[in-house]
């Protein structure tokens, strides 16, 4: 297949990529500098500009962009920009897809578990309703403003849960104090993470591109965990302790509207598209994961 990757060097599109090359697909990335390559083509989705040339011929194309979620503060301007980021280059997208003789036959466009909001201990197939919140109506809007490619492409909207990966990511911070055993569990502990490693998120994204299944997949791995089991699996496989727990209301003090949204809000996901199409995750359980993520060498 011929697949363009939007946000191709992110961690998602940086190990998608590497693992699509692998299995002999052509690899093209959308670039908002000048390209370096011929791999690489320009887009401003901001401004609703992109090379025509880069979706002809395409087969699939796989849409990963979006201002990161927990880099900065929730200001009104910066949950703007997490909107627009999204909403502008789904768009620009579809509307280039419109354009093409032939539109691209796939559109996987990036979602989040975010989309259902914090709904406890209830488990959450990929029928269940939206959320609340800020991340819940982004989604929402988001994963429309993917339905609007033209009729014929097979849309897929994965809500991708938290990557467990050896740098970055959801535990970019986390990590290192866990390994220099000054880590642990985050508000009571109670709230359930729908957790994946990043070699399972490249190949779910893989697998959904060759496969027809079409709408919402929860991304995440069969076997749920609460933050307190997924910190001390981790903290274990470190082999080190993870005693200091960080109280809610510190992290309401310094992290204001995103320490509900992305640490304390509780999605127990079941993947059950991925299962019910047989998928075969590489980390399915959780003393896995933390073995990997404990491990040294390339991510994937």
């Amino acid at each position: 297949m011929r697949i363009i990757v939007a946000g191709a060097s992110g961690l998602i599109g940086t190990a998608l990529s590497s693992a699509l090359r692998n299995a002999g697909h052509d690899v093209g990335a959308l670039v908002r500098r000048p390209p370096a390559s011929p791999r690489e083509f320009h887009w401003n989705p901001a401004e609703g500009r992109i090379d025509e040339t880069a979706l002809r011929g395409a087969d699939a194309v796989v849409n990963l962009s979006g201002a990161g979620i927990g880099d900065r503060p929730w200001t009104r301007a910066r949950i703007n920009e997490l909107r627009s980021s999204r909403l502008g280059a789904t768009r620009t997208l579809t509307a280039a897809m419109a354009r093409q003789d032939t539109p691209p036959a796939v559109f996987l466009s990036q979602s989040a578990s975010g989309y259902y909001g914090d709904a406890g201990p209830v488990v959450l197939r990929e029928h269940a309703s939206a959320g609340d919140g800020i991340l819940a109506r982004i989604c929402v809007d988001w994963e429309a403003a993917a339905h609007e490619a033209p009729a014929g492409v097979r849309v897929v909207t994965p809500r991708t849960g938290v990557v467990l990966s050896r740098s970055g990511g959801a535990l970019g911070r986390l990590l290192p104090l866990l390994r220099l055993g000054v880590g642990g569990p985050l508000g009571n502990g109670r709230q359930y993470w729908p957790w994946v490693t990043l070699p399972d998120v490249a190949g779910a994204f893989g697998f959904l591109l060759s496969t027809p299944l079409s709408g919402p997949v929860n991304v995440c791995a069969p076997e749920n965990a609460d933050v307190n089991s997924l910190i001390a699996q981790l903290a274990g496989a470190l082999h080190r302790p993870a005693l200091l727990r960080v109280p809610a209301p510190v992290l309401r003090l310094v992290m204001g509207k995103l320490a509900d949204e992305l640490l304390l809000a509780s999605q127990r996901l079941e993947p059950a598209v991925l299962n019910e199409a047989g998928f075969e995750w590489q980390h399915p359980s959780l003393a896995r994961a933390a073995a990997w993520v404990a491990g040294s060498g390339p991510e994937a």
